[in-house]
């Protein structure tokens, strides 16, 4: 039987696109403006689960993408027999040709991994050929948009939790073998401690965690037994789940086989918890640990927790240590989507001149930026972030920024540094990437600093760039 998942993640990721960049792509080609020159920006417009800040992820995947771009015979074989709607060849021979040709020539900036992001900023900006500008630009959001919804929604979970740790346990419920694997990875550098996806830790280093689950109970006579079993086999992973048939005589009997575990040698790691009144059940086994002198055992729950529910266990004085989130963590439970775009921004005309583009809609936020685009943050004395500036990179800009709702400010007092940093140069990979470690590490210091904006994190558009947009925005209503 052939292998469709060996097929699907063993092969070139090219055709990985919806069918109309394609046909924009022979259009291009066909009306031969394809090596035009073209700018196009990845960005979403409001954060997601109603938060103030959001964590860019997913650039790594876009990095191993861009450097398989290539479309291979069978793609092109594929390619060849798709028919219009006359029944005969979509595509020509030629432009098929001129696809397996094609070698990837653009300039890709980016945000760095794990970086704080906000609404209207490009995570990407893509300047190369039109054509190939185009043809990624599936790839790069349906990557980008999952990876860096999971990491927000992670960062969120881990602020909640505050100094615990936090286990991502997703992997059952996570939308399809990518969903899981992309979700392990962007939970990680999002702030979680460990997964349970043992694959993603076999691909990106992550540390995994696990021990047994309620069939291991139910295949044994009772739970002691269960217990003892468990601990025979793996003395050096000792967390019992204790709530198969009452939970406070599972806790008993997991203090009984820790006791028979420290005469070995061995540590009690701590208890799962993952039905029934958390907050009551974790203060009772705690009192149980205890005084049993287990004070070092934790104490972990894994029942549909996410950021709202932790804060409310934490009100009630929860004594948990350890956080086991999946579901509501892996699918992004309460805003599936992030909801990202990629806008044309900018294309040279026939004479090689920049023609900026800006995309119109009767709901203001959806009016694209013009440009080429960037943005600088600037810090106060303490190194603490103070606001955001986009600016043209083709015109001298200045620090007076016009913020969103009109006002003005001037930020030349603050130091600054500019986001986005290059990727790739002509289609050669120039970036140095940090390890996911480094990456995750940012992503927390990030949490930090943006977390403590009570309301909202000032960002805006340089002035001479605002006056730009205004003065092609009242002259495109007037075609």
């Amino acid at each position: 039987m052939k292998s469709n998942l060996r097929q699907l993640y063993r092969h070139s990721l090219t055709l990985l696109t919806d069918l109309y960049q394609l046909t924009m792509a022979y259009g291009y080609w066909h009306n031969q403006v394809h090596e035009r020159e073209a700018v196009f920006h990845l960005f979403f417009r409001k954060h997601p689960f109603g938060g103030k800040y959001s964590i860019s992820c997913g650039l790594e995947m876009v990095v191993e993408y861009l450097q398989d771009f290539k479309f291979e015979v069978d793609d092109i074989q594929y390619l060849g027999r798709l028919k219009g709607s006359d029944g005969k060849a979509l595509f020509n021979e030629s432009f098929l040709n001129y696809l397996q040709r094609m070698e990837f020539r653009c300039d890709i900036e980016a945000l760095p991994e794990g970086t704080a992001v906000f609404p209207h900023q490009p995570i990407i900006r893509v300047k190369g050929p039109l054509i190939q500008a185009q043809l990624i630009e599936t790839a790069l959001l349906t990557i980008i948009n999952f990876q860096t919804l999971i990491a927000t929604k992670a960062a969120r979970i881990s602020a909640a939790a505050q100094n615990d740790s936090v286990l991502e346990f997703g992997l059952r419920r996570a939308q399809g073998i990518d969903g899981g694997i992309s979700a392990s990875r962007a939970a990680y550098i999002g702030g979680c401690n460990a997964t349970s996806n043992v694959l993603a830790g076999k691909l990106y280093g992550i540390p995994v965690k696990g021990t047994h689950a309620h069939s291991w109970v139910m295949c044994h006579e009772n739970e002691l037994t269960a217990f003892e079993n468990y601990a025979e086999a793996m003395p050096n992973n000792c967390v019992f789940l204790v709530d198969t048939y009452n939970t406070i005589e599972g806790v008993r009997k997991a203090i009984e086989v820790g006791k028979q575990l420290k005469e070995r040698g061995f540590d009690l790691l701590g208890i799962r918890l993952d039905s029934g009144d958390l907050a009551d059940l974790s203060i009772k086994a705690r009192i149980l640990l205890d005084e049993a002198g287990f004070e070092n055992a934790a104490i972990v729950a894994s029942d549909s927790l996410d950021e709202y529910e932790i804060k409310r266990l934490k009100a009630k004085g929860a004594k948990i240590s350890i956080w086991g989130v999946g579901t509501r963590l892996s699918t992004a439970y309460d805003q599936p989507a992030l909801g990202g775009v990629y806008k044309l921004a900018a294309l040279k005309d026939e004479k090689g001149n920049w023609d900026y583009k800006m995309k119109l809609s009767n709901t203001p936020m959806k009016v694209s930026n013009p440009g080429i685009l960037n943005v600088i943050r600037f810090y106060n004395e303490k190194e603490e972030p103070v606001g955001d500036l986009t600016i043209d990179e083709t015109v001298e800009h200045s620090s007076i920024v016009k913020m969103y709702d009109e006002t003005e400010r001037d930020w030349s007092v603050f130091k600054s540094e500019t986001l986005l940093k290059p990727i790739f140069k002509k289609g050669k990979y120039v970036y140095e990437s940090p390890n996911i470690h480094e990456t995750r590490e940012l992503a927390i210091q990030q949490r930090k600093a943006f977390s403590s904006f009570k309301d909202y994190y000032p960002t805006g558009l340089e002035k001479h760039l605002y006056d730009k947009k205004m003065q092609l925005l009242d002259n495109l209503t007037k075609k």
